[in-house]
C-alpha cells in the first residue's frame, strides 16, 4: 500500500502560510497608526459622499482632485515656499512673545503689587481677538511681514503670560524655603529653583500660544501679506481654483501638526523631570 505524498514542489508555499494568520488583523488593529488611518479613511469617505451629493466641483472638489493638486504644488515647491514664509513669521512672533511675556509673568507671579497693577489691563485686552486689530494694523503697518507678526505676537502673548504666572505660583514653597535656608541669593533662586519648577507650565503655555497664533496668521495673511499660506488660499480663491485652496488648507493642518510635534519634543527635552505634565 502506497503512503500518501507529503513533499511539496520546490517554491510552493504550504497551505497554512498562503492564508494570513487569524490574529494578523487583530495585531494590526492594535498598532498605533491603525486608529488614525481608519479615521482618515472615514473622513475621506464622508468627503467623497459630500462631493457626490453637492455635485459642484467649484464649491467642493473631490478628495482625489485635491490630492492631485496637493502633489503638483509639492512637486513645484510652491507649498514649501509659502510654508517657510509662514513658519518663519511664526518663529519670530513666538520668540518675541516669549521675550516679553515670560519676564512679565515672573514679575506678576512674584509680586502681588505688580499683578494688581498690570492684571486689569491684561484682562481688558485678552478678550479682544487678534483679528479685531487687522483693520487698524493694516492702516498702521500696511501690507507686508509686520502685520502678521504683530497679530501673532498679540495672540501668543496672553497664553504664555498666564501660564507663566500660574507656573510661578505653583512652585513648591518648601523648595524656596530650603533654598533660602541654604543661603542662596535671589538670582540663584530664580535660575536654579523658580525657572525649572515653572518651566513645564510655561511650555504648555507656549504650545497653546502656538495653536492660537497659527490660526491667526492665516487670517492675517489673507488680508495683510503678499506671501504665506493664508495669502495662497486667498489668491487661488480669486482664481476659482478650489482644489488648490483645499490643498493649502491641508498644508496648514500638516505644518501646524509638525510644529506642535516639534514643540512637544522640545518640551520633553527641556523638562525631562516633568514627564506627564505636557498636553496630550
Amino acid at each position: 500500500m502506497n503512503r500518501p505524498q507529503t513533499s511539496l514542489r520546490a517554491g510552493a508555499l504550504p497551505p497554512a502560510a498562503a492564508v494570513p494568520a487569524p490574529g494578523l488583523l487583530r495585531r494590526m488593529s492594535r498598532q498605533r497608526w491603525w486608529v488614525p488611518l481608519r479615521s482618515f479613511a472615514l473622513f475621506a469617505a464622508l468627503w467623497q459622499m459630500a462631493f457626490l451629493w453637492n455635485d459642484n466641483p467649484l464649491q467642493l472638489p473631490s478628495p482625489a482632485r485635491v490630492f492631485v493638486s496637493l502633489w503638483n504644488l509639492l512637486a513645484s515647491g510652491e507649498i514649501l515656499e509659502h510654508a517657510m514664509v509662514s513658519t518663519g513669521r511664526m518663529a519670530i512672533a513666538l520668540v518675541a512673545a516669549i521675550a516679553v511675556a515670560v519676564p512679565l509673568g515672573f514679575w506678576m507671579g512674584l509680586s502681588r503689587n505688580a499683578e494688581a497693577f498690570i492684571d486689569p489691563l491684561v484682562e481688558l485686552l485678552r478678550p479682544i481677538s487678534g483679528i479685531a486689530w487687522l483693520p487698524l494694523g493694516l492702516f498702521i503697518f500696511g501690507v507686508g511681514n509686520t502685520l502678521p507678526v504683530f497679530i501673532m505676537v498679540y495672540v501668543a502673548f496672553f497664553p504664555i503670560l498666564l501660564n507663566t504666572i500660574a507656573g510661578v505660583r505653583q512652585v513648591d514653597k518648601k523648595l524656596v524655603a530650603a533654598a533660602r535656608t541654604m543661603g542662596i541669593g535671589r538670582s540663584a533662586l530664580l535660575v536654579h529653583v523658580l525657572i525649572p519648577a515653572a518651566l513645564p507650565t510655561i511650555m504648555v503655555g507656549v504650545r497653546l500660544a502656538f495653536a492660537a497664533s497659527w490660526a491667526a496668521i492665516v487670517a492675517a495673511e489673507l488680508i495683510g501679506s503678499p506671501s504665506g499660506l493664508g495669502f495662497a488660499i486667498e489668491w487661488y480663491r480669486q482664481l476659482l481654483m478650489t482644489s488648490k485652496v483645499f490643498a493649502f488648507i491641508m498644508a496648514i493642518g500638516v505644518v501646524g501638526y509638525l510644529c506642535d510635534v516639534g514643540l512637544r519634543a522640545l518640551q520633553r527635552r527641556l523638562t525631562p523631570w516633568a514627564d506627564g505634565t505636557e498636553l496630550a
